[in-house]
C-alpha cells in the first residue's frame, strides 16, 4: 500500500480527482482484489458518510462479496489522507446484486497505530476456528509475534503548553506555526494509548519479547513530511530506517510512555533476526518436509 501511495504523492491539488488517481493505481495492480493479496492483510479506512471505520481484510474478501473490493481502490481510500488527498467513493456488489457505497478517507483517523487493529482481527479469527492456533489461549500473547513498524514521528518536547494553548482561539487549534495541533494531539493520542495497552499486555504476561515496536521519534526536516517524495527524500528516509537497525532495542516504560534501551537484547537488527528464526521454526513445525 505505500508503494501505491507514494507513487501517487504528486497526485495532489484541485486538478486531481478521484478517478485521475483511480486510473494510476489500476495502472499498478490492475483488477486485482482484497482476496487475491499474497499474505493475509487487514486495511482499515473510515467511511465519513456513516462515521464509522471500514475493515478491509483478505479473510473477509473470500467470505463475503462486497468486501471483496478491488486493491487498487482499497488503497486509495486507505491512503487519502486529509488536506493531502480527497475523499475517494468507490461501489461493490453483493452475490445478489445489492450495491454497496463508500465513501472513504485514511484509516489512520481511527487506527492510527493499526496494531490493536491486527491482533483483534487475528484473535476473531482464531476464536472462529480459522487459524491452526485457534482456542483462547490464543488471547493472552503467549502464542503471538507482534511486529509494530512506526512511521516515523518529530520530537514535540514543549511544542504545545498550556499557557500558549490558553490564548489559542478556534483557528489556533486547527493551525498553528505550520502544524495542526488539534489534529497531532487526536493522532498521537490515539496512537500512544494503542501502544501501551498492547506493551502492558505483553509485559504483564512476560512475553515482552514477543511484542517488537520500532520507531524513530526524531525526525527533522523534509523527513518529517507527508507529501515530499522526492528521490533526495526518499534516500534520506531510507538512511534513517538503515540506522535505526542499529539503534539498541528499546521497550515501553508504561509509567513514563517512553520507549528505554532494553541492556542484553542487542539491537533492533538483532530482535528482529530473533523473530525471523521464531517464524521459521514454526513454519517448520507446520509444514514438516
Amino acid at each position: 500500500m505505500n508503494s501505491v501511495a507514494t507513487v501517487l504523492g504528486e497526485a495532489t491539488g484541485p486538478k486531481y480527482d478521484g478517478k485521475y488517481i483511480r486510473a494510476m493505481a489500476k495502472m499498478m495492480l490492475k483488477n486485482l482484489t482484497i482476496k487475491e493479496t499474497l499474505t493475509n492483510v487487514v486495511i482499515p479506512a473510515f467511511d465519513i458518510r456513516r462515521l464509522q471505520p471500514v475493515i478491509f481484510s483478505s479473510a473477509q474478501g473470500k467470505e463475503v462479496a462486497w468486501k471483496n473490493a478491488l486493491l487498487a481502490d482499497v488503497c486509495i481510500s486507505t491512503a487519502a489522507a486529509p488536506t493531502f488527498f480527497p475523499p475517494y467513493y468507490f461501489e461493490t456488489r453483493d452475490v445478489d446484486g445489492t450495491k454497496h457505497t463508500f465513501d472513504l478517507i485514511d484509516g489512520g483517523v481511527a487506527a492510527n497505530n493499526p496494531t490493536h487493529l491486527a491482533i483483534t482481527h487475528i484473535t476473531k479469527e482464531a476464536v472462529m476456528g480459522k487459524y491452526r492456533f485457534s482456542g483462547p489461549e490464543v488471547f493472552d500473547g503467549r502464542r503471538m509475534l507482534v511486529l509494530s513498524l512506526g512511521t516515523g514521528t518529530q520530537t514535540y518536547n514543549d511544542l504545545y503548553t498550556a499557557q500558549k494553548a490558553a490564548k489559542w482561539g478556534l483557528l489556533s487549534w486547527i493551525f498553528t506555526n505550520g502544524t495542526a495541533p488539534i489534529l497531532r494531539i487526536f493522532g498521537d493520542a490515539m496512537s500512544d494509548m494503542v501502544d501501551i495497552h498492547v506493551s502492558t499486555i505483553f509485559q504483564a504476561l512476560q512475553v515482552e519479547k514477543n511484542y517488537l515496536r520500532i520507531q524513530e521519534d526524531n525526525l527533522k526536516g523534509e523527513a518529517t513530511a507527508m507529501d515530499i517524495s522526492s528521490p533526495e527524500n526518499m534516500r534520506a528516509l531510507e538512511d534513517i530506517g538503515k540506522k535505526l537497525l542499529k539503534k539498541p532495542l528499546s521497550r515501553l516504560d508504561v509509567e513514563t510512555g517512553k520507549f528505554e534501551p532494553v541492556k542484553g537484547e542487542g539491537t533492533n537488527a538483532d530482535a528482529l533476526a530473533r523473530f525471523a528464526t521464531l517464524l521459521c521454526a514454526e513454519r517448520k513445525r507446520r509444514n514438516p518436509a
